[in-house]
């Protein structure tokens, strides 16, 4: 048996220390792989420090491809806006100032007449005639406009309006005819619509009467509530088959009797200064803008639609 000395040992060993510490750092470590059996995690952990760092200088694999279709951010839903409720009144709204009615139209009898005589509204266009009817649109010519005659559609088409406001009824409660009235109401309606498609047309329900101031002026019997009660349902019913604004006037003017009160008026039909004021005061307020009754822009009527411009 050899015998060695100490320091030839020492010189062995370090040698053999050596070689191990060059063939560890010459291995390439797979991370994946699973841990040689007998080995623990403390060699594993030595292994990934002396694993190769990732070249700082080299493009970041994980930032997104330029050319890549960049995914679209989920688009904001519009809150819908409720539709117009065409089958009833008007509602209540903020009060307008009477510039509002400068592009109007107004469209009745001796009543409206009188309603622009003394409400003092100051403008808007006067479009009466006493003893207008609805029946007689088309042919009577009722108005005469700087010296020429027309019928009212005639002189309702000689400009554009921004609102029409109808009313009329009172003198139509004498033909008994309320058929024919609502035949004739959803025609003027249709002509009026052709002639000013862009137009809020509002349809006023008629006033309520005084049957004992009527009785002892004129004595026209035939002038009585009931049948103007029937007459301002019609006319409703019309607002809503033609998707019109339908404005409650009879509401806001009748007593606790059905009737007009005596001090609203001299002879039961014609309004007093102070009640047409009302009257104005009413309309201020119960405004509708032609996008809240139709919002894509068309007035339409039993399917047919008039696109604005």
């Amino acid at each position: 048996m050899v015998s060695r000395s100490r320091p030839a040992r020492l010189a062995a060993a370090a040698l053999l220390a050596a070689l191990a510490l060059s063939l560890t750092a010459c291995q390439r470590i797979d991370r994946s792989a699973p841990l040689p059996e007998g080995s623990s995690s403390a060699d594993q952990s030595a292994q990934e420090v002396l694993a190769p760092q990732p070249d700082a200088s080299a493009p970041d694999q994980s930032a997104p491809d330029e050319g890549a279709p960049v995914p679209e951010e989920p688009q904001q839903v519009q809150p819908q806006v409720p539709a117009y409720d065409f089958s009833q009144p008007a509602p209540q709204s903020e009060p307008v100032d009477n510039s509002y009615f400068d592009d109007a139209a107004f469209v009745g009898d001796s009543r409206t007449d009188g309603f622009m005589i003394y409400s003092g509204i100051g403008t808007g266009t006067n479009l009466t005639s006493n003893g207008l009817s609805i029946f007689k649109l088309e042919e009577k010519k009722a108005l005469t406009i700087d010296g020429v005659e027309y019928t009212l559609l005639e002189a309702l088409a000689l400009e554009q309006y921004g609102k029409v406001y109808l009313s009329l009824g009172v003198n139509e409660l004498g033909y008994f005819d309320d058929q024919g009235f609502y035949d004739n109401y959803c025609k003027a309606i249709d002509e009026i619509r052709k002639l000013q498609p862009n137009a809020v047309i509002y349809i006023q329900g008629l006033i309520p009467l005084n049957e004992e101031q009527i009785a002892a002026t004129t004595g026209r019997t035939y002038l009585t509530n009931d049948h103007l009660r029937v007459y301002n349902d019609l006319m409703k019913q019309a607002a809503q088959e033609k998707q019109v604004v339908y404005l409650d006037l009879y509401s806001v003017f009748v007593d606790e009797n059905g009737a007009l009160p005596a001090e609203g008026s001299h002879d039961g039909v014609h309004l007093s200064k102070e009640y047409c004021q009302r009257w104005l005061e009413y309309l201020k307020t119960h405004t509708v803008d032609f996008d809240t009754l139709y919002p894509g822009g068309v007035a339409g009527a039993e399917g047919d639609a008039a696109q604005t411009t």
